[in-house]
Parts: structure tokens; C-alpha cells; sequence
């Protein structure tokens, strides 16, 4: 239905910054929200932020809370993630994708992209 392409990630110095980018495309977007997920190897994936792309309505986990920011671009139908105060533990492969509705579950998420990696050293 829809494809996705992350971009922005690298390797960052821990307590630095770091904006990935979302980009969205394909004749049809209905989506309700759009998300980041994270995956480190050897552990399982989880979840990050989620927008509500409608109302800008955010959902964040709690070990990125207060730090991380996702932020929605209605008229390029892209999503962002603003990454601060950075910690070696945010070292994973980013996702992000779409859902029908503004979760936190993983199995509400339908179109995935593929990824971009985000190192951070200490």
C-alpha cells in the first residue's frame, strides 16, 4: 500500500543529536498513525513513537521519553524522528511504519521500510 524509505541515521556521539527522516510514497496513504521502531542485534524489536497522522496526537516509550520527538509533515507525507541526548543503548536499526490506527502495538503495523542504522558511541 504504501513505501517507505528511512534516512538520516549514522554514528553519533553519546548526549549528541540525530534527525531521521521518513519518507512515504504510492498512490494511496489512509494510514491513521505512523511510527518508529527499533531493533538491536540479538534482541527483539520494540517500539519507539507513534504519531496520529490526522490530529499530530503522539505516543512515546517510555525509555525515549522526554528525549526523542516525532514530528509529521502533511503536505510531503513524511514523518521525522528528532533523536537528543543520545545514549549507546539507542544503538539499533530504525524502522518506520504505518498502522490503521495510533498504537504502540507492533501487530497494528502493516508497511514497514527498511531501515536506517544508528550507532552511538561512547
Amino acid at each position: 500500500q504504501v513505501q517507505l524509505v528511512e534516512s538520516g541515521g549514522g554514528l553519533v556521539q553519546a548526549g549528541g543529536s540525530l534527525r531521521l527522516s521518513c519518507a512515504a510514497s504510492g498512490r494511496t496513504f489512509s494510514s491513521y498513525g505512523m511510527g518508529w521502531f527499533r531493533q538491536a542485534p540479538g534482541k527483539e524489536r520494540e517500539f519507539v513513537a507513534t504519531i496520529r497522522w490526522s490530529g499530530g496526537d503522539t505516543i512515546y516509550a517510555d525509555s525515549v521519553k522526554g528525549r526523542f520527538i516525532i514530528f509529521r509533515d502533511s503536505d510531503k507525507i513524511a514523518v521525522y524522528l528528532q533523536m537528543n541526548s543520545l545514549k549507546p543503548e539507542d544503538t539499533a536499526v530504525y524502522y518506520c511504519a504505518t498502522a490503521e490506527a495510533c498504537t504502540r502495538s507492533e501487530p497494528d503495523f502493516g508497511s514497514w521500510g527498511q531501515g536506517t542504522q544508528v550507532t552511538i558511541s561512547s
